[in-house]
């Protein structure tokens, strides 16, 4: 099983320490400002459906799935000269491989499913991007409207807050770091090397080469 599923494995483990982590810190953090700004505090329950820790969570797994997302959509059209994440440059280089055993159900009943299977990585990253933004969303304005009433101001309507510059940059600050880290892995896997790795290129393989 471990052989076969480590990487599924070790990656879960690691998202679910970092996830409890951040938990626990929220917890405490948020209510050390609610303590400073003398209002009650809120138990481990209640923080989990507060405005914080919802808008934190999910505006971070919004910019992943948007990430991945539009990764996967222009690497169909797009290349980069030496990039191992791009296709090569030209299509008689590209070499698919098949190992022997059944396709998936979608591709042997053909038609319609096969179409949307054909595209499937990109729909559902897209769905849970879009579901990712509507529940950013629906936390940050309940955070918004926490901070207003506790101010003595009016809470905003939740289309307010979706215009307001402040959501737009809880989302472009995460945005512009997703990109930032995919233009890297594109540019340096060009000149540097990973042994063993399927990120990298071989070791030997010129740094003209395009692809894995």
């Amino acid at each position: 099983m471990w052989r076969r599923n480590g990487l599924s494995i070790v990656l879960f483990l690691l998202l679910a320490s970092f996830l409890v982590g951040q938990v626990w810190t929220g917890f405490l953090s948020h209510n050390q400002e609610l303590h400073e700004a003398h209002r009650a505090g809120l138990d481990l329950w209640a923080y989990l459906h507060s405005g914080h820790f919802v808008s934190a969570t999910f505006e971070n797994w919004e910019s992943e799935f948007l990430q991945m997302s539009m990764y996967v959509l222009i690497t169909v059209r797009l290349r980069q000269k030496g990039s191992a994440e791009s296709r090569p440059l030209k299509g008689e280089e590209e070499e698919e491989r098949i190992l022997p055993g059944p396709p998936p159900w979608a591709v042997r009943k053909g038609g319609i499913w096969k179409l949307l299977y054909g595209h499937s990585l990109a729909i559902v990253f897209s769905i849970l991007f879009v579901g990712s933004f509507f529940l950013h969303l629906a936390g940050s304005w309940r955070a918004a409207v926490d901070e207003q009433v506790a101010r003595g101001l009016p809470a905003p309507t939740c289309w307010g807050h979706l215009w307001s510059s402040g959501f737009w940059f809880e989302s472009f600050q995460n945005w512009q770091s997703e990109f930032l880290a995919v233009l890297a892995l594109v540019v340096l896997t060009i000149f540097l090397r990973q042994k063993d790795s399927p990120q990298s290129k071989p070791l030997a393989a010129p740094h003209s080469q395009t692809g894995d």
